[in-house]
């Protein structure tokens, strides 16, 4: 799987990198129909300290897209939520192809 990471007004971290690669890559070998992940952090000001920190990740699969969004107060609560609603979406379309 193809992983690539884009950062919009936010300093490129290699440990959110290294920390969302090994979270994609655990979805990758559960469902292996993931061909892509886009993966795209972002800050935005709020007026809650709880959100603010987005993590947005597309993947690309045969069929429709997946993708999944997380505002949170740092980026590793965003990606692990993006992450766990992209599991339930793969699950869902994996129970669809066996139907």
């Amino acid at each position: 799987m193809q992983i690539i990471f884009e950062y919009d007004e936010v300093a490129q971290s290699d440990r959110l990198e290294a920390m969302a690669k090994e979270k994609l890559e655990k979805l990758s070998n559960k469902y292996d129909m993931v061909i892509r992940a886009d993966v795209f952090f972002k800050e935005e000001n709020t007026s809650s300290d709880e959100t603010g920190k987005i993590c947005n990740i597309r993947l690309s699969l045969p069929g429709p897209r997946l993708f999944a969004e997380s505002s949170e107060e740092n980026f590793v609560k965003s990606i692990g939520k993006s992450v766990d609603n992209l599991e339930r979406q793969l699950r869902k379309q994996k129970e669809k192809m066996n139907h």
